[in-house]
């Protein structure tokens, strides 16, 4: 059975509603009764009536406010409201369709004409109800779909950085510790970014394109990356191709993190003198993010062990950094990582161990 339409009608003379009500309940409508206009908004509040039919002179508040009022919040706007009334002046049909009437019926009213428009605005507002109704619908199913995509797209998110991890061991697997290393000195990066003022896309990015300093490694032979010794002339010269063949690797990528990553594999070992490789770049023509992650590395290599050295201390590896300022690394970038001591030293004994875990740590950085 279908639901009845609610139809409020305000007015403080009782034969004036007893009159309304004899009209309206022959024609199936449930009709609701108030006798002044603070009543009348009250039982708007207790049951969202479908048309209002409201006299303009009541106690208390009349109907010109009680129209105002509804009109002006969001939940009541949209029910229909019909001034009932004996006045005739412009001025008065003016105003209240200045505080948001819909319709008039003039006193005494006709019968026939009360139901015409009162069925008229029945059907209104259950159109109205039926939009606002499919909107809400709507926007329930964009928002959970956005929540679906959000999902796949972090799943693929972590999927593609998972490759990215196990690439970047793959191009440093010779080295002892390689995967803990990529978590602290990408860890490393992301915080002294941070603390430099980089927004956090930028950050995110780094964070990500970081693992990949070293992946030009892969092409680099094992006598010379496992060599215990100091490396001759012509080894070293191998060694720093490095640099170029990660650029290469990473080179013609759409990816936001892979084209930093390119940038990071080219310029990490660039020194602030000028001293550096492969390009010898000085100074500012040394792209920021390439100093960020060359001191994240220097730092996570001076306190590691590796093929050709035992760990430093962290109070000789912070030395030899702070010496480096001017020279090594870009003394506003050696200045926020030490400002973050802290955070570093909390980031080396959070990725202190080796494993499998490890990898699951880097993609929860994720979110």
């Amino acid at each position: 059975m279908d639901k009845k339409a609610k139809i409020l009608c305000a007015d403080d003379e009782d034969r004036n509603l007893l009159l309304l009500e004899g009209m309206l309940i022959p024609l199936g409508y449930e009709v609701i009764l108030a006798r002044d206009g603070e009543g009348a908004l009250e039982r708007v509040r207790e049951t969202r009536p479908d048309v209002i039919l409201l006299d303009v002179m009541m106690p208390k508040m009349g109907g010109f406010e009680v129209a105002r009022q509804l009109k002006h919040n969001e939940d009541t706007r949209i029910i229909p409201i019909v001034m009932v009334t004996a006045l005739r002046d412009v001025e008065d049909r003016v105003k209240a369709f200045e505080v948001g009437a819909d319709d008039f019926l003039s006193k005494p009213v006709d019968q026939m004409e009360l139901r015409a428009r009162v069925q008229s605005l029945v059907k209104v507002k259950a159109y109205h109800d039926h939009m606002r109704d499919y909107q809400k619908e709507l926007e329930a199913d964009v928002a959970k779909r956005t929540e679906q995509l959000r999902r796949a797209f972090e799943r693929i998110k972590t999927a593609s950085l998972g490759t990215v991890h196990r690439l970047s061991r793959a191009a440093e697997f010779k080295d002892e510790d390689t995967g803990a290393h990529i978590l602290r000195m990408s860890n490393y990066s992301a915080t002294v970014a941070r603390k430099m003022g980089l927004n956090e896309k930028t950050v995110e990015s780094i964070l990500y394109a970081a693992p990949m300093h070293d992946i030009g490694k892969i092409g680099t032979p094992d006598r010379i990356l496992l060599k215990p010794g100091k490396l001759d002339s012509d080894e070293w010269e191998v060694m720093k191709q490095h640099t170029t063949n990660g650029g290469q690797i990473l080179a013609g990528s759409a990816a936001g993190f892979i084209k930093l990553a390119e940038i990071v594999a080219l310029t990490h070992h660039e020194k602030w003198d000028g001293s550096g490789y492969p390009n010898g770049l000085k100074d500012k023509k040394i792209p920021l993010v390439g100093q960020i992650v060359a001191i994240a590395d220097v730092f996570d290599a001076l306190t590691s062990k590796r093929p050709y050295k035992e760990p430093f201390s962290i109070e000789k590896s912070f030395d030899i950094i702070k010496e480096s300022r001017e020279s090594h690394f870009d003394p506003d970038v050696v200045d926020a990582f030490f400002a973050i001591e802290d955070e570093i030293l909390a980031i080396k004994e959070k990725y202190k161990d080796e494993g499998e875990s490890l990898l699951f740590q880097f993609a929860g950085n994720i979110s």
